[in-house]
């Protein structure tokens, strides 16, 4: 196959690539339910974290792409359709459930490091029972009692050690193993069900579509690039939790998928490094290096948004340096506990953060700060007020209060 040419955008081109591949820029590309299994495909994972303040990561992710999205349509995708499904990929993610059989890998991993350990296997066994009479349990329901030491070389995610409540932990390993799946959620407690209740045998029994090691990580990295849509090859967060990805496998895949017509290269005015995208992507380019004048829009951005995987290089390109600071101690935050990104046409124009009231059915924000050199004018204002009120009626809240009520343009 012969090389594909080099693609040459300017910053703002590449901007307004990234921003139209994640449907965030211009008329929506998702609509619907349908739109939202649409994007999760395109991204090969989204992220799932239960902290909830104003919707968890995963709704989030897909509020701000997906025209008429609700919080139902996820649910009914995962506990209903079971087209999508928990499970590791990036952390703790929600993908589509065709892509099960590639993970068998980790699922072996998990049963022969489960097996290392001793009286594991009658533990699993009682749980198992106990769901095959009762139906879907939770780690507070199931009647194991007591704790299991865990060491690194046989926990099931490899990288930890301790004392772990044992009912949790067997439905865990259950889970890491294939035999359980999340039957449903409420809020951060997860409910398991057996795995061949909800997805079909032929699924379950599939063979790993990739035997080689280097095939299955080239999979993995071709996936993220998709998820962050433009990305370069350099140490970067988006390459989480792929197991046996050094630098060296990680050239190695990059070499062979541009060799392999799979993903294009980008030159970034301003950036030293080569940046990649996926082939299917190719159009997009051309239309972009043609000349586009989207509409703006305004969203709110989720922490763990699959566009901020690599937040050095969203650095790099919009000038914008964002932290989550969940974790950093209170007296050490910059802005805040649950603080979210604001995007404004093709770019970060500030960051909010508001909590979804449900008593009250009010969305309060907090604090809203514009970005430096960023001027409050009307127009700004009416989208950022429009764009809370969207999120207002995403979490079921009929009003917005607090900060935004002093925010001022500037004439």
């Amino acid at each position: 196959m012969p090389p594909i040419p080099v693609t040459h955008f300017t910053n703002r081109q590449a901007r307004q690539f990234l921003l139209l591949w994640h449907g965030l820029l211009g008329q929506h590309r998702f609509a619907g339910k349908e739109g939202a299994l649409e994007f999760v495909r395109q991204a090969g994972c989204i992220q799932f974290d239960p902290v909830d303040a104003c919707g968890k990561n995963a709704e989030l992710t897909l509020q701000s792409r997906v025209k008429g999205f609700t919080k139902a349509m996820l649910g009914e995708l995962l506990y209903a359709d079971r087209a999508l499904v928990d499970y590791p990929d990036k952390n703790l993610a929600i993908l589509p459930v065709e892509d099960w059989p590639y993970f068998a890998r980790y699922r072996r991993t998990a049963r022969e490091n489960g097996a290392q350990f001793e009286g594991l296997g009658a533990l699993e066994a009682q749980a198992l029972d106990y769901i095959r009479a009762n139906g879907p349990v939770s780690a507070e329901e199931l009647p194991i009692a007591g704790k299991i030491h865990w060491h690194s070389s046989i926990h099931w995610s490899g990288n930890w050690s301790g004392e772990s409540n044992a009912a949790r932990s067997v439905l865990e390993q259950l889970y890491s193993t294939g035999e359980l799946i999340i039957h449903h959620k409420k809020g951060a407690r997860k409910f398991y069900d057996l795995a061949a209740n909800h997805l079909p045998a032929a699924l379950l029994s599939a063979p790993d579509p990739l035997l080689e090691e280097d095939e299955h990580l080239k999979w993995r990295v071709l996936r993220r690039i998709g998820a962050v849509g433009l990305l370069w090859n350099r140490p970067s967060d988006a390459w989480l939790n792929i197991w046996g990805l050094k630098a060296a496998q990680r050239e190695e895949a990059f070499a062979q998928l541009v060799e392999e017509g799979k993903i294009c290269q980008a030159r970034v005015d301003g950036v030293r490094t080569p940046l990649y995208f996926r082939a299917e992507a190719l159009p997009l380019a051309h239309a972009v290096c043609a000349g586009v004048s989207p509409r703006p829009r305004c969203e709110v951005i989720a922490a763990l948004d699959c566009l901020l995987w690599d937040r050095k290089w969203i650095r790099e390109l919009f000038g914008f340096a964002y932290q989550w600071e969940i974790y950093v101690p209170a007296n050490q935050r910059k802005f805040g506990y649950y603080v979210l990104p604001l995007l404004w046409g093709e770019r970060f124009v500030g960051r909010v953060e508001a909590v979804a009231d449900a008593k009250a059915r009010t969305l309060r924000v907090k604090n809203l700060w514009l970005e430096d050199g960023v001027r409050c004018t009307k127009t700004l204002q009416a989208a950022i007020d429009g764009c809370l009120k969207r999120l207002a009626k995403f979490n079921l809240c009929d009003q917005v209060a607090g900060e935004v009520e002093s925010f001022s343009p500037s004439h």
